[in-house]
């Protein structure tokens, strides 16, 4: 049972202010000094703010107390649709006509036009599942260009009233009468810890984990950047502690190959050196390539320690001679679903048990 409350711009402005109260949750609207629309939803553990008309992004994450969020350069999110102007947020939907650096011949901006869409629906969702009772937002961005597109992407976030975990979800339906191209990456970004541990479902092998050679256009490496991807290519295990001084500026980007349990989750976690961690999970069937990338430097501070995607961000004409785009056929559809959170030192001691298990295996 699920009820769900449309939200108008005209429900936002300067003061914060309660849209909805459900049990131990809250959802509250206001508006950022950029003039961006935010919605906060908080349970009794996560709380979370969100953009309901830019992209529907979660701009910020908190679980227990701990803000999970990269350290950017904004202080707030910027009222545009240029990626690297308002680059900021925990999850980002990156696509789906194009994904990516473009490189070659492609014309699509950096990640598509998915990022900061311009949404024309949002509403706040109420319901009860097997994990309890959830405030979510959702919404509905329409793309359509004459003789070439024409789909519909409605994400919904989740927040449990009582859950560490949280999750994120989205739904693209081709409103065409042919099939449609589909290309999507989640990124995800967390916020790295000086010393933490990446532990993830995969062969930390050469063959399964595999450092990107490529520099996109809009960076510039450091000296000895070049000898630090050698490395890399060779001992990716080295990155797997963040140890202070690492070379991961401007960026270092892996390929993963991710094994999925029997319940069909990959999972990834960074363990901080309290002993909790930052967690997330994804299915590989619906996310069947596995990106990591990790960025720290003085004014950004980040890791995707799991950007799950349908290809790698290497752009439109190169996903596509490597046979990487999905096809969603006349009038259907295509989802995906992945969660986050925070785990005590428990929970990461049992995860880390189960994702060594499920590697050696």
């Amino acid at each position: 049972m699920e009820a769900t409350i449309t939200l108008s711009k005209a429900q936002f402005s300067e003061k914060e202010k309660t849209v909805v109260e459900f049990g131990n949750l809250r959802a509250s609207s206001f508006l950022f000094d950029s003039g961006v629309h935010g919605i906060r939803i908080k349970g009794e553990r996560t709380e979370l703010v969100l953009l309901p008309y830019q992209g529907q992004q979660i701009w910020q994450a908190v679980v227990d107390g701990r803000d999970i969020t990269m350290k950017s350069m904004f202080i707030e999110p910027e009222l545009t649709s240029e990626y690297l102007k308002t680059y900021g947020g925990f999850l980002i939907h990156c696509g789906v006509t194009a994904m990516g650096v473009p490189t070659g011949d492609d014309t699509h901006p950096l990640h598509g036009e998915l990022p900061n869409a311009i949404y024309q629906k949002a509403q706040l969702v109420l319901g009860e599942d097997d994990k309890g009772r959830f405030i979510g937002l959702g919404g509905e961005y329409r793309h359509t260009v004459a003789f070439s597109h024409n789909y519909a992407a409605k994400p919904l976030v989740k927040v449990y009233e009582q859950s560490n975990i949280f999750s994120a979800g989205l739904t693209v339906e081709n409103l065409k009468k042919t099939e449609m191209e589909l290309m999507y990456l989640a990124h995800i970004n967390f916020r790295p810890e000086d010393n933490g541990e990446i532990i993830y479902s995969a062969k930390p092998t050469p063959e399964h984990v595999r450092v990107r050679r490529s520099i996109p256009s809009h960076v510039t490496p450091k000296a000895g950047y070049a000898e630090f991807l050698d490395e890399l290519a060779e001992h990716p295990e080295k990155h797997h502690i963040l140890k202070p001084g690492l070379n991961f500026d401007p960026e270092i980007v892996f390929f993963v190959d991710y094994l999925a349990d029997a319940d069909g989750w990959a999972h990834s976690l960074l363990r901080h050196t309290d002993g909790t961690s930052s967690y997330m999970r994804h299915r590989p069937k619906q996310l069947d390539h596995g990106v990591r990338w990790i960025c720290r430097t003085p004014d950004q501070d980040a890791l995707g320690i799991a950007d799950p995607a349908t290809a790698e961000p290497e752009g439109y004409t190169a996903e596509k001679a490597k046979g990487n785009l999905k096809i969603i056929p006349a009038g259907g559809s295509w989802h995906m679903g992945v969660e986050m959170g925070v785990l005590d030192a428990k929970e990461t001691e049992a995860m880390a048990q189960h994702v060594a298990q499920l590697v050696e295996g």
